[in-house]
């Protein structure tokens, strides 16, 4: 009761179907909910008959000694050459069974079966292949890196990422997680280093090591069946609306933790002065919403409810919509829990020895490839400029005979009385982003990226803020202009918008939460793409029809603004207008950068535009917000956002056709 996710037992007695719901909803989700009343939802009839007639040809009679082959062919697998027997499949029939190394042949093809596979005919006369010794095959490679194991292994790792990210996004309730997939999975090592995600958001993923490593010092009794939730970004969090679940995984006997799977997802509020928990004008981490610092969500595999809605319901400004963070929670958990049921077949499969082993050699492997990266480039310095007169100053030193760099952010500006402070964590996921961007090979973005870089961030500064200073806008504004300069001190690329355009508006029924695109970046050889997400947010804008359906709003116009990226040899992508009309009172912020100050032009290009935010109210006058700002709305109010555009790259003299 109170959920809106129903699960199909088998119609029986009351205790009978307890039973198996109880086991069904573990299955799914990873845990129970805590003293939920079960309700029977809907009841399902079926009736079926006997075919008039079975179109497959079932064998009758099962045999047991499989033919002699009809020769002996030389076949070169994993290392070695086999005499191997080859057979025709015409002469197999139900119940035959073939060992592998052996080459089966029929008229449209030929089917191999690698050592450590079986081969079995089944009634109808299919050839069904199992592997039966793969983690004994694969006890050699634990030692050393196999090219093509190594590979096997990312694609594996990532899947498993993908997988969660699904789950994630079919169990959650929010618009949020489900339409804007503002979301990230990921699995790490039993130290809490990240091995590898799927390609969720950048922000979250390069930060969520250091917030999986929070849950290990903070001293708790882990034990198997719990999950924890954290949010706090002096302790390895982002910012407030970012809430990550981390899940232990443990051996069968529950005595070792064998890996740590973690998904984050923003959650449309947390509490905070503001409806949407990014307010413009937070001064401390407590006006941006409810810090949830490793809270045991799950203990012992039961749902701590009553836990969680204490949490987030404490303090003079709680949370405004409890139900539905902890539907997307629960999501977060059935995600977890899908991803440790996958680790542990990957290692039930290939031996638990060589999935650690793999992991290892996956971050050894993206240590490489950073090495001869920082091989072939130069470093350099840039100062970026923000709105509010801030500066973020990089320089960047490589090393060519250690193939090392450090990144070095001394010059920037001391912490701000605002919410424009970056948490440490996010301004080392902005580092490893930018570097894993040089690197041409499909690695997944994992910690062994950072080990050739050292980062000097000054304690203090606007990059690594102390407690409490508020940070919500550092996650998704700072981290922007964090990359833009990182690229430009580089000469890779020119620069992006420079910022998120975090728009926000609810009241104390809806609330609601979504950043705008702009035009990408151009770097040499290319122009920037129009009206795309870029660099650390990798999310989707809500569709339409679901915005208006959800939310009391209509999406009046949302247009590209064409010709308007910054000039250069290569053009920067052009930035959108997007003009939402409100049919209810509200409170609506915007949360952005670069209203005052363009972003620039990189290599001689030319600057880009400025943005623009302001609600055309419905008597005709206009109200302007500034580049953060908030204000009351009422039905027939429109916000409009005129997005930012990057600059340049190269002298506009140069490009092709330019007279």
């Amino acid at each position: 009761r109170g959920t809106e996710k129903t699960i199909t037992v088998p119609i029986t007695d009351a205790a009978t179907m307890a039973q198996a719901f109880e086991a069904a909803h573990r299955r799914r989700y990873g845990f129970l909910a805590q003293e939920k009343p079960l309700l029977m939802d809907t009841l399902i009839v079926e009736a079926e008959s006997a075919a008039a007639s079975n179109p497959l040809q079932t064998a009758s009679k099962k045999r047991n000694e499989t033919p002699p082959p009809q020769a002996l062919a030389r076949m070169f697998s994993r290392g070695e050459w086999h005499d191997t027997p080859l057979f025709d499949l015409s002469d197999l029939a139900y119940g035959h069974g073939i060992a592998g190394p052996a080459i089966v042949t029929e008229p449209t093809g030929t089917i191999v079966i690698e050592p450590g596979w079986n081969g079995a005919i089944d009634p109808h006369g299919n050839l069904i292949l199992t592997a039966h010794e793969a983690a004994g095959l694969l006890a050699d490679t634990a030692r050393s890196c196999d090219p093509v194991t190594l590979e096997i292994f990312n694609s594996l790792f990532m899947s498993i990422a993908e997988q969660m990210g699904i789950i994630l996004r079919n169990t959650a309730q929010s618009v949020n997680v489900k339409e804007r997939l503002d979301f990230s999975c990921a699995i790490f090592d039993p130290t809490g280093d990240l091995v590898a995600n799927a390609p969720h958001v950048p922000v979250h993923l390069g930060s969520m090591d250091a917030t999986v490593r929070s849950v290990l010092a903070s001293g708790q009794q882990i034990e198997p069946g719990d999950a924890f939730v954290q949010n706090d970004p002096h302790n390895g969090g982002s910012h407030l609306p970012d809430i990550t679940v981390v899940t232990p995984v443990f051996d069968e006997e529950g005595d070792d933790i064998l890996f740590f799977v973690a998904s984050r997802a923003h959650h449309e509020d947390v509490g905070g002065i503001n409806p949407g928990s990014m307010s413009p004008f937070g001064r401390t981490i407590h006006d941006e919403g409810i810090v949830l610092d490793n809270l045991k969500l799950v203990e012992r595999g039961v749902f701590m409810t009553d836990r969680i809605e204490a949490a987030l319901g404490a303090g003079p400004h709680p949370a405004r919509n409890i139900a539905q963070n902890i539907a997307d929670l629960m999501a977060q958990v059935a995600a977890n829990a899908a991803g440790a049921t996958e680790l542990r077949k990957l290692a039930a499969t290939y031996g638990l020895a060589t999935v650690h082993a793999y992991m290892g050699h996956i971050q050894d492997n993206a240590e490489a490839a950073v090495r001869r990266v920082l091989g072939d480039i130069e470093g350099g310095r840039f100062t970026l400029h923000l709105n509010s007169g801030a500066q973020i100053s990089v320089a960047i030193t490589i090393d060519k005979d250690t193939r090392s760099a450090t990144v070095d952010f001394s010059g920037t500006s001391k912490q701000q009385d605002s919410a424009f402070n970056a948490p440490a964590a996010v301004t080392r996921a902005a580092v490893l982003y930018v570097f894993r961007c040089l690197i041409a090979d499909a690695i997944p973005l994992n910690a062994g990226c950072m080990k050739p870089i050292d980062i000097v961030v000054p304690e203090g500064c606007m990059l690594n803020p102390a407690y409490p200073a508020a940070v919500v806008a550092g996650n998704v504004e700072t981290s922007q202009a964090i990359t833009d300069a990182l690229f430009a001190a580089l000469g890779k690329l020119g620069t992006a918008q420079g910022t998120m355009n975090n728009l926000t508006f609810g009241n104390a029924r809806v609330q609601y939460y979504e950043t705008i695109c702009s035009g990408a970046p151009a770097g040499p050889g290319f122009d920037g793409a129009a009206a795309v997400h870029t660099h650390m947010t990798n999310t989707r804008m809500t569709d339409p029809e679901i915005l208006e359906q959800r939310y009391p709003v209509i999406l009046d116009e949302f247009r590209i603004d064409r010709g308007s990226g910054g000039k250069g040899r290569w053009n920067a992508g052009d930035g959108v207008t997007r003009k939402i009309r409100f049919l209810d009172s509200m409170t609506c912020s915007i949360l952005s950068d670069h209203r005052k100050v363009a972003p620039v032009g990189v290599a001689g290009g030319e600057v880009g535009r400025i943005g623009l935010n302001f609600v055309a109210r419905g008597d005709g006058s206009r109200e302007d917000l500034g580049g953060c700002g908030s204000t009351d709305v009422e039905p027939g109010d429109t916000i409009v956002i005129r997005t930012p555009t990057g600059g340049g790259f190269g002298s506009k003299q140069q490009r092709k056709g330019t007279k």
